[in-house]
This record gives C-alpha cells, structure tokens and sequence, in this order.
C-alpha cells in the first residue's frame, strides 16, 4: 500500500470533519449506563516551585480537556471496547463513571446499578493490607461485611497472593497488584464492571486464568462491561460493541471488528505520517 493510498484510507475511516459515527441503539432495551455530554477537565498549576504557586501572584492555572463531550448509551448485558491511542480519556472516562472523578459538566447515570473498576494503582488504601483493601472495596461497593466475609477465602485463593494478603499493599508489585483488583472484582461481580488494562499485567498462567473468568463473566446476560485495552485482539474476541475515542472527542462507534478496524487503519497512517516526516526532515538536515 503506497502512502497516498494509506492517508485516504485513514480519511475514509473518519475524517476530522466528518461528524461522528453513532451506534443505532436499540429503543426498547434495558439501559445500564447512560452517559449524556461529557465533560472532564484536569487543572495543573504552571510554576517553578510549589512556594511560587501559593505565596506568588502569576501562577497560571493550564487547563486540559481530557473528556469533550461525550455521549452514548450502554444497554444492560453489552460488552463494550473503548479504544483510542494514548491520552485519548479512556481511562479518564472509565474513571469518572466509578465515580472516581466528578465530570465538569455532563452526566453519568448507571440506572441504579453497581459498579466495579478493575485498574492498575487505582481504588486502593496503600497503606492498608490487602485483607483490609478487600473489606473496604467490597462495602464500597455495597455489600454487607458479612457478605465480603462469605466471599473473602475465594477471592484470596482465586488472587494467589498468599500470606502476601496481609501485607501493605503499597509493597505490592504491579501484578500483585492486578491479582487482588481482579480477584475482587471477579468474586464480588457487580453489576457494571469496568476492565483498564488490567489484563496486560501479570504472570502468563494468571492472565489465562483471568481472561477466562472475564468471559465467564461476560457470558452472564445481566452483566454489562466497559474494557479498555490496547490489544484489539481482546476487543475483537470479548466484546460486541466498540467505541473510538480520538483526543477526547467521541469518533466512532459500532460493531467491535467494524470500529477496531477503522482504528487501526488510521493508525497505519499516523505512523506512516511521522515516518514520512522524519525522513524529510533528516533530508533537509542532509541538504
């Protein structure tokens, strides 16, 4: 494929200034998250020292809109894949609707359902053992102490952490990490379960153990799921629906080999763009 035909075939997949491709959804069905314009914006503070950002007059405020806008409806039983490259605000979105963040302006309604976020350094008491981080991520979600009791020994077994259960977990690797998120989450089974990469981190037997309880999971009609990963492979195989988010702004949003396809099309592209610019910038150096 020469690079003519490559930039074409990336406009032709969603062109900035095509409006975005919407998901024809189903009127009669149960929602189980609504998500209606979207907004999340991170504020950071400009300035050389934190002294300078509270006893000096200049310091500017730099504000960054992760999410813009974004809207669309998840019906209950779906299992959905949230790709875009890096920065995108897929884990940013996945984040606000835990309720981790307050979104600036917009809505999050999950219907009256539970929700659960399986991720990488998020949702934790560090300084408290895993024990401990199990009791309370389970009464956050809701349950009753005596019904995380109940489930407490499978999910110590099923996260294979051992006598490591006791320990702080702000001692824990990142995998150690990712068995105990997943245990919990795949134990305790809320209704929403929302999936960040979580499956990219961990031993090899451990990943086949986990993909394996997700699609147990998924293969629950009353389950609903949001993953975010940037394996298309596993968007391909796990869910039925996919949503591109480009920047922030919601791009495209259909059948998962449809969108995924898309994507990686224009991502051939980009690359194929910063190849091209690197080798006419190291000419003009040359010249």
């Amino acid at each position: 494929m020469d690079d003519l035909e490559l930039m074409k075939n990336a406009q032709a997949a969603v062109p900035d200034e095509a409006p975005p491709v919407r998901y024809e959804y189903e009127a009669e069905a149960e929602p189980a998250l609504i998500i209606t314009d979207l907004h999340i914006i991170y504020r950071t503070i400009q300035s050389q020292t934190i002294f300078k950002a509270i006893f000096k007059k200049g310091s500017q405020i730099k504000k960054f809109e992760a999410v813009k806008g974004i809207s669309f409806t998840v019906k209950k039983g779906e299992i959905v894949g949230l790709i875009g490259k890096n920065g995108s605000g897929k884990s940013t979105l996945l984040r606000a609707v835990a309720n981790i963040f307050k979104p600036d302006s917009g809505s999050i309604d999950t219907c009256g359902n539970t929700v659960s976020l399986m991720a990488i350094g998020v949702g934790f008491q560090k300084e408290l053992s895993g024990k401990e981080n199990i009791y309370l991520s389970g009464m956050l979600l809701g349950y009753s102490r005596e019904y995380v009791e109940s489930r407490y020994d499978e999910i110590v077994e099923f996260s294979e952490l051992g006598d490591f259960i006791n320990a702080p977990v702000g001692t824990y690797s990142s995998g150690m990490y990712s068995k105990l998120a997943f245990s919990i989450t795949a134990i305790l089974e809320s209704d929403i379960i929302l999936v960040d990469e979580v499956l990219s981190v961990g031993d090899i037997n451990f990943k086949k153990k986990s993909f394996a309880r997700l699609k147990e999971m998924i293969d629950q009609e009353d389950k609903t799921v949001l993953i975010v990963s940037h394996n298309n492979d596993t968007i391909r195989n796990l869910c039925n629906r996919a949503i591109w988010i480009h920047n922030g702004v919601f791009k495209m949003d259909g059948d998962a080999n449809t969108v995924v396809d898309a994507y990686e099309v224009f991502m051939e592209a980009e690359a194929e763009k910063k190849r091209l610019a690197k080798k006419k910038e190291a000419a003009a150096i040359k010249g």
